[in-house]
């Protein structure tokens, strides 16, 4: 693929929005994109809906299409955490209630006051497993939550934020399934139909799916040095390969921390709902109580796990540093390598970027801040 036509933009922009679609092909053009796709919707409507570049690196790889789906890895949590609103919404669970209320068993070790609110905003202290998990751990989601129930924390709940990479997926589905019946996969499948979000890979879209791609030699260990205890839990039991979604058993798990597969269309249109009235294609998703209680700050300071700032709601990031650019009330969720979701309730947007070519920044990578400077330009 020569450098000519690897430019061709695909999708539409409304006028007025340039500015996101030359930052975009300039993203192929500078800034390393191999195929990718961004989306951004103003008050209930479409203005942005662009994809470009190629499923792979290779020579006759095919095109990136409107319905590509790719791992977005944690940009995955901002689903989880709607999720839990449409729940909140409808009355089967409250933010302020005890884990405990609904799932008798996870008050062991010391566990009861540990509020939903708590485990949503990273302050449970079950950041991760203290016995030794492979990956076969994570495609079990079920035994996986039953096991970190059973567990003590690392810190004492409420006291501090250190971000559960990966564990709060199967603490989510698990609560998921004891207040509403069907697993956290099930849900958005039925839920969020017709949005191309999905936890896992759908059967019928596997060869939608475009393999994500990674500099050579990264993985879970770069995201901090001088592990302590709890951070060993969260990002190095097991250690991940950033090529793991590629993999069969990744795709078939149920992961709703970090194996969500989507296109940015259907993300931007999530977070578009999320920006104003909660209202999707006519049909209620959250009322807007539920919508300000889930991006209710619960937590901020440094999170001990990653060691940068943080401002938790129950499930999203609230802006902090300005990653979600201007808006002090701008919420969302990233993924590593560079997939991000957000929505401005202040201008009623919602925008999404889904790529397969990782970079190694986990804050501030170059594609993300020229697409946000391009959305406030």
């Amino acid at each position: 693929m020569d450098m000519h036509d690897s430019m061709i933009i695909n999708g539409s922009c409304e006028p007025g929005y340039e500015a996101v679609r030359d930052a975009f092909a300039v993203n192929f053009a500078e800034r390393g994109d191999v195929g990718a796709s961004v989306a951004m919707v103003v008050d209930g409507q479409i203005v942005v809906d662009l994809w470009g570049g190629a499923v792979d690196s290779s020579k006759n790889a095919q095109s990136w299409q409107a319905d590509t789906l790719v791992n977005v890895w944690s940009t995955t949590k901002g689903v989880t955490a709607a999720c839990f609103a449409m729940l909140v919404d409808r009355g089967l669970i409250e933010y302020d209630a005890p884990i405990a209320r609904y799932w008798p068993e996870f008050a062991a070790e010391g566990k009861g006051e540990i509020t939903v609110a708590m485990l949503l905003s990273h302050q449970a202290g079950l950041c991760g497993f203290r016995e030794p998990a492979t990956l076969e751990t994570f495609y079990d989601t079920e035994a996986a939550a039953e096991r970190l129930a059973e567990q003590k924390p690392f810190w004492k709940p409420g006291t501090q934020g250190g971000y559960h990479a990966i564990s709060v997926g199967f603490l989510a589905s698990a609560l998921c399934r004891r207040v509403d019946g069907r697993s956290l996969r099930q849900f958005v499948a039925e839920e969020l139909a017709g949005l191309d979000i999905t936890i896992g890979v759908p059967t019928n879209a596997a060869h939608r799916v475009a393999p994500l791609l990674a500099p050579r030699d990264m993985g879970t260990n770069d995201l901090v040095t001088d592990f302590n205890e709890s951070q060993i839990a969260a990002l190095l039991n097991p250690p991940l390969d950033p090529l793991v979604p590629n993999q069969h058993g990744w795709q078939y798990a149920e992961i709703p921390s970090a194996n969500g597969f989507a296109t940015a269309r259907g993300l931007a249109r999530l977070y578009g709902a999320l920006s104003g009235d909660g209202m999707l294609d006519g049909k209620r998703l959250f009322g807007v109580e539920a919508i300000a209680a889930a991006t209710t700050v619960q937590f901020t300071g440094i999170d001990s796990i990653l060691g940068m700032p943080a401002r938790w709601g129950c499930g999203f990031l609230c802006n902090v540093n300005g990653i979600y650019g201007p808006e002090p009330r701008a919420f969302g969720h990233s993924g590593w390598g560079g997939a991000f979701a957000f929505a401005d309730p202040a201008r009623k947007l919602g925008f999404a970027y889904t790529m397969n070519r990782m970079g190694k920044d986990l804050v501030g990578d170059p594609r993300n801040v020229a697409l946000i400077d391009a959305i406030y330009r």
